[in-house]
């Protein structure tokens, strides 16, 4: 892993959370429709928009901070009319030369503008630095080229000052069961676990602050200039967090999730007094004895380890009432052969089946001879009405069509909330089967033998509610973007999609929400792996209502040549992209711009998952004749 230093890249700390589909690996959700309808609605051709690292090496660079051998750079960067104007159209000239046709899609970029390092301390306090926000203005009115302005301000740390001083007061902080969760890392990178349960902190009021000044300054600029930004993209990832976020973002226990401050937990009150009406309602549902909703609090305990009042205050990461049944199978199989098929069975009678499509970059690393990430799969089983008892879970391998081979037995409990004694449950017969093929190798991950589960019903309320807190806050912040000149301008989310990362409990993200339409705010996603060039993405997109998205990152993780990249940009453009961003490392009159290098840009020098070919691949689509 690349090391993040104190004048980090923003564009390196910005792809972090891409980093754990590296290190989570597997992948899958639960079997799709394999009808994928295109729901291209744009007008125009895709815009290709990488996010170049302009701004350590050039918007917040002081004079000291250029090497000697880049000194015309610092004269761009620096004075009375610096911006990263000139170092973007280095960087694009770099991948597509001046005279070159513009190919399929336009070239543009993404500025990304961290928020909360738009500030300076005074004697007055913090104040906006009114020369960085020029040079950002600057930026956009003397680069020709249309662009995504990305308004970001995550947990990932920019070690912007600001920021240290928010992080002293708790209420900024996200909470767990435990209180404010304290400054973590991920891999290098340092996170600040900040809050959005509560839109009155000064931490939110700082990123409105910014964001006004900026956009204030912006719409100085001519209309014509204005209308070079097409789409601007909101805070980045948004969900919620948890302790130990390197580690803790897949099933394991204990279970810590956000957000259990004093304001969250009387807002979940409120948000089911207004499902429910009456607490009679609700004690139906939960089958509880509560007198009054003010009588409720967030589920928070693990019914294995932790004595419980009600059984209602019981959560782990399946209480909601699905486990997965997940793992990777690797078969040697002629170039272009559909995938392999893995069938689930319960107590002989078969629960569903899903393709063995999804990236497991673990196993690739620890059997690079298999050549290929895409090993992984993954079924979520519901159990939220199957009784109480223990089950049997078969799984088999379709080898062949109609051919099947078991890959391994479990032994779950589904138990009650009295914690019954289980009882076996009948079997049925299971199908015949065939020898494996010798080159067939595999591993369950989920569910491990002789565990056990419980289903909470007020815990699939705690996630809807932590979810709709997600889509609340971005509800807020478009509304302060809706205050200036680019109200009209098309907004889009930022947000990762666990689902394509099997090994994730997607629930203490609680990000599905957000990835459902939201009013006028469009879809951005960030796709890796074969969520960028499979059909992982595309079978999930077709079942929403959206009607057109922004790639808001984007890396296939391998190398691939010009005809597939082709492909790829081809397959998101039918289906209503109408943006894509990656990322690109600055380039100034040829030469390299040190900096702290992003792990996953495309660029000639960069070996990282084939980042240098794809910088390859890349330029012929960019400068090849339109088709």
């Amino acid at each position: 892993m690349n090391s993040y230093q104190t004048n980090r890249t923003i564009t390196a700390v910005i792809s972090m959370a891409a980093c754990g589909v590296l290190v989570a690996g597997i992948v899958g959700h639960a079997l799709l429709s394999s009808h994928i309808a295109p729901r291209a609605h744009k007008a125009g051709p895709m815009l290709l928009a990488p996010m170049i690292g302009v701004i350590d090496s050039c918007i917040v660079a002081q004079h000291s901070a250029l090497t000697q051998d880049l000194a015309s750079l610092q004269a761009t960067c620096t004075g009375p009319n610096g911006s990263a104007a000139a170092l973007v159209e280095s960087t694009l000239l770099a991948l597509q030369p001046r005279g070159k046709s513009l190919g399929a899609y336009p070239l543009g970029y993404t500025l990304p503008v961290p928020l909360l390092q738009l500030f300076r301390p005074s004697a007055a306090g913090w104040i906006i630095d009114q020369e960085l926000v020029q040079r950002l203005v600057r930026t956009v009115r003397d680069t020709d080229r249309p662009l995504i302005l990305y308004l970001f301000s995550t947990h990932f740390s920019t070690d912007a000052p600001l920021e240290r001083a928010l992080a002293t007061d708790p209420a900024n902080l996200a909470q767990t069961r435990d209180g404010p969760l304290a400054q973590g890392r991920y891999y290098d990178a340092p996170l600040n676990n900040w809050s959005f349960a509560n839109t009155q902190t000064e931490l939110t009021a700082r990123r409105v602050e910014a964001t006004k000044a900026l956009l204030d300054a912006m719409c100085q600029i001519p209309a014509e200039d204005i209308a070079k930004i097409r789409g601007v993209t909101l805070l980045g990832e948004l969900h919620h967090l948890l302790p130990d976020f390197e580690a803790g973002m897949g099933f394991s226990t204990p279970y810590r999730v956000t957000d259990y401050s004093p304001q969250s937990s009387e807002s979940f009150r409120k948000f089911l007094k207004k499902e429910f009406l009456r607490i009679e309602q609700l004690n139906r549902v939960l089958g509880t004895d509560y007198t009054s909703f003010e009588e409720i609090q967030p589920p928070s305990r693990d019914i294995r380890t932790e004595p419980l009042r009600r059984f209602a205050e019981h959560i782990d990461s399946f209480a909601h009432g699905t486990l997965p049944v997940a793992g990777w199978a690797y078969l040697k199989q002629t170039a272009g052969a559909p995938s392999a098929w893995v069938h689930v069975y319960r107590n002989g009678t078969f629960v569903g089946k899903t393709q063995v499509n999804q990236g497991r970059q673990d196993v690739l690393a620890a059997k690079p001879e298999f050549g290929d990430a895409n090993t992984g799969w993954r079924l979520d089983l519901d159990f939220r009405r199957l009784p109480t008892g223990l089950h049997r879970i078969d799984v088999f391998i379709e080898q062949r069509p109609g051919q099947l081979t078991p890959l391994g037995t479990r032994h779950i409990a589904l138990m009650d909330r009295f914690q019954t004694t289980p009882k076996a449950m009948p079997q049925r017969q299971l199908p015949a089967f065939a020898p494996a093929d010798v080159t067939l190798q595999a591993h369950i991950d989920f569910p491990t033998d002789q565990s056990a589960y419980y289903f909470n019903p007020l815990v699939p309320l705690w996630h809807a509610f932590r979810g709709q807190q997600v889509v609340d806050y971005l509800k807020f912040f478009d509304g302060v973007v809706n205050q200036s000149c680019l109200a009209g301008t098309p907004h889009y989310t930022h947000q990762i999609i666990p689902f394509t990362n099997p090994s994730w409990d997607a629930n203490k993200y609680a990000i599905q929400a957000s990835l459902q339409p939201i009013g006028d705010i469009r879809l951005g996603v960030s796709l890796y792996g074969d969520a960028a060039y499979g059909d992982t993405f595309t079978r999930w997109y077709a079942k929403t209502s959206h009607r057109g998205y922004g790639v808001t990152e984007f890396h296939p993780l391998k190398a691939m040549n010009a005809p597939a990249v082709q492909r790829m940009l081809s397959q998101h453009a039918l289906h209503g992209a109408e943006f894509l961003s990656f990322f690109l490392e600055p380039r100034w009159n040829g030469k390299l711009v040190a900096r702290n290098h992003n792990l996953f840009s495309f660029d000639p020098d960069n070996k990282q998952y084939g980042s240098d070919r794809l910088y390859e691949s890349m330029r012929k689509v960019t400068t090849q004749s339109r088709p």
